[in-house]
């Protein structure tokens, strides 16, 4: 079977085929970032429009890629939340014109479920397992017991890990989005240097909260009105390792409530994982666990079409499609399957 993704609930233009077999045949994803950099951040009317602009020769160029034509899809499946509206409109209504016009099922799928469900795409992982989901907008802990059965643990009070790293990054003078650049820093730094605070840390849960450490990043760079590189360096590396040592402290909570299922692994996801110290720092207690870890390819860490396609296949396994008439859900909660 092959299921045609498309992905637009952010400031990503993607669509990706994929097989039963594992294999993506055709993944391309067109980025915003020029589009937003001078703004800093994503501005919603101005995804909308990329997206407007994008997806038509995009999704064509994957159907070129694809090892069948678009009349022996199985599926379309397309992300219809949570995201930006705008942005979610424009992949859902062109997901129903093409469903509609190749009389193929149309699958809704949940963004945070493509991302949770990337590790069975990318190395076949078995249910039940924990996951965390990282990204600029969503921070999402929960246990995978099959497709479409997520026992929620924790989520995002305030801001999101990703969202806190550009943040700081930006005020550092680093070009959106500023993570990489962040990292880079911090690989020459010294991360005992500053006390950043490691929020919501030895309490119960596994919810989290960022906005005290990045109003902490942003009080500590005001010391420095001539920050040296050196400086810099250690700033970034202290920073990195309080939201790295934060994950940790979640995890474990969330090993503790969910020990007596046996997860399979511990999965990290989203484009927060595509940083190699909170992979590290998460491997490293997944193996004194005794328990696998497993962080997909960086390319599928981001959003992109491939995931959003695995999904709506493993749905699709299951009988699941969506009706033409159903709209996005800006807020869809992944519990609420």
């Amino acid at each position: 079977m092959y299921v045609l993704g498309i992905e637009t609930s952010c400031d990503e233009t993607a669509a990706a085929v994929v097989d039963d077999h594992r294999k993506i045949h055709s993944h391309i994803v067109a980025s915003q970032i020029k589009d937003h950099a001078i703004f800093g951040g994503v501005v919603p009317d101005i995804a909308a429009r990329s997206h407007l602009e994008k997806i038509t020769p995009l999704v064509q160029a994957v159907l070129n890629g694809a090892p069948v034509p678009a009349q022996r899809l199985s599926a379309v499946a397309v992300t219809a939340g949570p995201g930006l509206s705008g942005s979610l409109w424009i992949g859902l209504s062109f997901a129903k014109a093409l469903a509609l016009g190749w009389q193929r099922p149309l699958i809704q799928v949940n963004h945070l479920e493509g991302h949770a469900l990337t590790a069975r795409l990318t190395h076949d992982v078995a249910f039940p397992y924990l996951v965390l989901v990282a990204s600029g907008g969503h921070c999402e802990m929960c246990l995978v017991r099959n497709v479409g059965s997520y026992l929620a643990l924790g989520h995002s009070l305030d801001d999101a890990a990703g969202e806190v790293f550009d943040k700081v990054a930006r005020i550092l003078g680093f070009s959106y989005p500023g993570g990489k650049t962040l990292e880079a820093y911090a690989k020459n730094g010294d991360a005992q240097r500053f006390a950043f605070p490691r929020p919501l840390k030895g309490q119960p849960g596994c919810h989290f909260s960022f906005a005290g450490l990045k109003t902490a990043a942003c009080t500590l760079f005001k010391r420095f009105p001539d920050m040296s590189d050196q400086v810099r360096a250690d700033f970034c590396a202290s920073f990195q390792q309080a939201i790295a040592d934060t994950f940790l402290d979640r995890y474990r909570n969330a090993f503790e409530i969910v020990r007596e299922a046996h997860p399979t692994a511990f999965v990290l996801s989203g484009g927060v994982a595509a940083n190699q110290t909170i992979r590290k720092t998460i491997e490293d207690f997944a193996v004194s666990c005794d328990v696998p870890f497993i962080a997909p390819p960086i390319e599928l860490c981001t959003d992109n079409g491939a995931m959003i396609a695995w999904a709506g296949l493993e749905q699709f396994h299951y009988g699941r499609h969506d009706s033409l008439g159903n709209a996005p859900n800006p807020q869809w909660d992944l519990s609420g399957f």
